[in-house]
């Protein structure tokens, strides 16, 4: 069984936490490990990590392979999609790679899982993916259903028709339905949450895609650099449109497992422990006379006062207030941020680079603070700036500072400058994280003032 983890969503309904740049698959919730992390450990009893393969997109690169080496799964695959085409694309260039790069045949299984959901008992779900690898080689696609607990909107629903193996045939999919509509699926006890996962054999997803997306067949029928080359050709389509609701081999196994898709303020809610008033709090948080809340501070106190059903949500540079059962609408307040042109919905004031991360202290007209921490034995590219000069400041461990033709380090308490249109490089030659802190002065400080002229990350 090859175990094919989609990581390459840019989710904004976890908003401020998720960003475009850190979406919520990097993000620790109820674990030390992220929940992508916790997802590739979910498959451990039951496929090696070298056959775990992770399709996601240029940006998420640094940050997915970070993650496999603090699970343990460095050995795992990382496929880059060179441009965004929705889940079946997605997914036949996984099976394509599979094939080619990986030796599997027509007949083994592959599931198919999100990089962002909570799944509990593991011991459940192992035996349910047992039971669903045999079903698929019986010729299946086989879903994995969620049976309700309350009347949901928020997520696509399977109806379950006759008893077939260990679930049911699938008669029908629906979309995210009204209030009311969601109060008859869960009366009619046939209905389940789809959950986004699933089992089918190689050869019976390429005849699915023959069948149903022949456009998609085309273009990943010959070999997998064929398919990556092609790429941007392909439909921008969910696997469940081009495949799911057309084919009539569908079945859903019912998974009896806490399952939580982690897809609003009010999913993590439900997730976190509570005190005896219901209040779910992280951080410097001091709730007085307060029930059935979230308070989760990141940078500074917090302190609520009688308040009720409330989500409440910092950062170091956004705080949002929602209403429990209103947190859906915060992809609208992302989406109202874009429209503004908000630095806010793409970025944190801290990003994360192949070589380390770096902290927007303070700026204002002419000036821009970061603080930087490079990762031991890493290095930025060598390069210039037009627009700016920059002086950095050493607080720990030793810099490899390269100005101009002369390299040179740096130590603890010393600083250096950075002259305009200077050629120039910053490593960490030590065991232990470099970090600097840069001034910048300037008429243009964007990061698109940079030149670069070598990266061993081959960003030139």
């Amino acid at each position: 069984m090859k175990i094919i983890i989609l990581a390459g969503g840019g989710g904004t309904r976890l908003f401020p936490l998720s960003r475009t740049c850190f979406p919520k698959q990097f993000m620790k919730i109820g674990s030390e490990h992220s929940l992508l992390s916790q997802t590739v450990l979910r498959f451990i009893p039951v496929a090696k990590t070298s056959d775990v393969v992770i399709v996601t997109n240029q940006e998420y690169i640094h940050h997915i392979k970070a993650e496999l080496l603090t699970c343990g799964a460095g050995d795992a695959h990382v496929l880059p999609e060179p441009v965004g085409r929705n889940t079946a694309p997605a997914i036949a260039l996984a099976a394509r790679y599979c094939i080619d790069e990986l030796g599997a045949t027509d007949d083994e299984v592959i599931f198919v899982a999100p990089s962002d959901h909570i799944v509990r008992q593991n011991d459940l779900f192992i035996q349910a993916v047992g039971q669903a690898d045999k079903m698929a080689k019986q010729g299946n696609i086989v879903t994995f259903g969620i049976t309700p607990d309350k009347p949901e909107t928020g997520y696509g629903y399977i109806e379950a028709g006759e008893v077939c193996g260990y679930g049911f045939a699938v008669k029908s999919f629906k979309e995210k339905p009204s209030q009311e509509v969601a109060k008859e699926y869960l009366a009619a006890g046939k209905y389940y949450w789809n959950s986004g996962m699933f089992a089918v054999t190689i050869g019976q997803i390429m005849t699915e895609f023959c069948n149903h997306q022949p456009e998609i067949y085309q273009l990943s029928s010959t070999s997998y650099r064929d398919t990556l080359a092609q790429f941007e050709a392909m439909p921008n389509i969910s696997i469940d449109y081009a495949i799911a609701e057309k084919s009539d081999k569908v079945v859903t196994i019912p998974l009896l497992v806490y399952w939580n898709d982690i897809g609003s303020w009010d999913a993590i809610y439900d997730v976190l422990d509570k005190d005896a008033a219901g209040n779910a709090v992280k951080g410097d948080c001091i709730p007085i006379d307060c029930t059935n809340t979230l308070m989760l501070g990141r940078s500074r106190l917090i302190a609520g006062i009688g308040l009720e059903d409330l989500l409440v949500v910092e950062t170091d540079d956004v705080i949002v207030v929602a209403k429990k059962g209103e947190s859906q609408k915060v992809k609208d307040l992302v989406g109202e941020l874009k429209s503004r042109g908000r630095r806010e919905a793409e970025e944190h004031t801290t990003m994360y680079r192949p070589w380390g991360s770096y902290t927007v202290l303070g700026e204002g007209p002419g000036y821009k603070m970061k603080k930087i921490i490079v990762n031991p034995g890493q290095r930025l590219s060598l390069q210039m700036h037009y627009h700016r000069s920059e002086h950095w400041i050493v607080t720990g461990g030793t810099a490899e500072v390269t100005l101009g033709n002369e390299a040179k380090l740096v130590h603890e308490n010393e600083s250096i400058f950075i002259p305009l249109s200077t050629k120039h490089r910053l490593g960490n030659p030590g065991r232990i994280p470099l970090e600097i802190i840069e001034v910048q002065n300037g008429k243009y400080l964007e990061e698109d003032d940079i030149v670069r002229f070598d990266d061993v990350y081959g960003r030139e």
